[in-house]
C-alpha cells in the first residue's frame, strides 16, 4: 500500500492551485526550460497518492521551478537521480514505494495513534533573537496549511501569508499522542535582512487537549557557528482547505 505524498499536496494547496492548474504550471515550466513534459491532472494525482514514488528528472526540474523548492523537499520517497536515468524526455514514472514503517535499531517501532485530525489552516508564530541587531527579539508569523496522514503532519505557508514577504516556511512533523516532533525550513526573502539565506532545524511541541494549539521549542543554527532556540506555537484557525478558504488566509497574519 503506497503512502500518500502529503508534502506535495500541502505545497500545491499553499500555492492555491488545483491539480489541473498545478499540472499546467509544470508543463509551462518545462516548455520555458526547453524540456517539454506531459504533466497531467492524473499524473499529479499519482504523485500525491504515492502511487508514483519519484518523478522523472524532466518532471523534477519543472516541479522545482513551479514550487521554488528542491525536489528532495517535496516528499517523494526516492531520490530522483539515484532511481532513474535522465534521458531528457517525458514518460512514465516509477511505481514502487517503500513501506514507510519507522524503525529503531533495525526493528519496527510501535506508534501511539494521534488524537484527532489536525489538517487545516494554522497560524504559526515563533520568536528568535537577532545577534546582528543588538540581540533584539523578533517574531515570525505565517498562515500555514497543515495536512495529516496517519501520524505524519506536513505544512507549507501560503504564498502571501508571511509577515516577512517571500519567506516560505515548510514543516515536516510526526505526531504520537500529544507529542509533535519534526523539522522546519524557511527560505528568507532575497531582499530582506538575511539576504535569501535558507535556515532549517528541529522542532518539538505538545498538543493541548483541545487540539487547537501546539506549543514548544525550535532549535537551529546561527550565523556565528552557534545553535539557537526559541518558542514556537501553532494556533488552529480553520479545518477547511478549499481554494476559497485558503485564498481568505493568503495574507500576512496580524501581529
Amino acid at each position: 500500500m503506497s503512502t500518500p505524498n502529503s508534502t506535495l499536496r500541502a505545497v500545491r494547496l499553499g500555492l492555491l492551485m488545483s491539480q489541473d492548474e498545478f499540472a499546467r504550471a509544470v508543463r509551462e515550466a518545462g516548455t520555458r526550460a526547453g524540456q517539454p513534459n506531459d504533466a497531467s491532472k492524473r499524473l499529479v494525482q499519482r504523485w500525491e497518492s504515492g502511487e508514483t514514488a519519484a518523478p522523472r528528472p524532466v518532471y523534477a526540474r519543472a516541479l522545482e521551478a513551479v514550487t521554488g523548492l528542491p525536489i528532495d523537499s517535496l516528499g517523494f520517497a526516492a531520490p530522483v537521480q539515484a532511481r532513474v536515468a535522465d534521458d531528457g524526455r517525458g514518460g512514465h514514472d516509477l511505481q514502487d514505494s517503500p513501506t514507510g514503517v519507522p524503525v529503531a535499531n533495525g526493528a519496527p517501532t510501535a506508534q501511539t495513534a494521534p488524537r484527532g485530525n489536525h489538517s487545516g489552516v494554522w497560524l504559526s508564530r515563533y520568536e528568535f533573537v537577532s545577534s546582528g541587531r543588538d540581540n533584539a527579539v523578533f517574531v515570525g508569523l505565517h498562515h500555514v496549511v497543515l495536512l495529516q496522514h496517519g501520524n505524519r503532519l506536513t505544512g507549507r505557508s501560503l504564498p502571501n501569508a508571511s509577515a516577512n514577504p517571500d519567506s516560505p516556511l515548510t514543516l515536516d512533523l510526526q505526531i504520537e499522542g500529544n507529542i509533535v516532533t519534526g523539522t522546519w525550513t524557511e527560505q528568507t526573502a532575497p531582499d530582506g535582512y538575511y539576504r535569501g539565506a535558507r535556515y532549517f532545524g528541529a522542532i518539538q511541541m505538545l498538543v493541548e487537549p483541545t487540539g487547537r494549539r501546539m506549543a514548544g521549542k525550535w532549535v537551529g543554527f546561527g550565523k556565528e557557528f552557534d545553535v539557537n532556540t526559541g518558542p514556537w506555537e501553532l494556533r488552529f484557525l480553520d479545518a477547511d482547505t478549499s481554494k476559497a478558504t485558503l485564498a481568505k488566509y493568503d495574507r500576512p497574519p496580524e501581529a
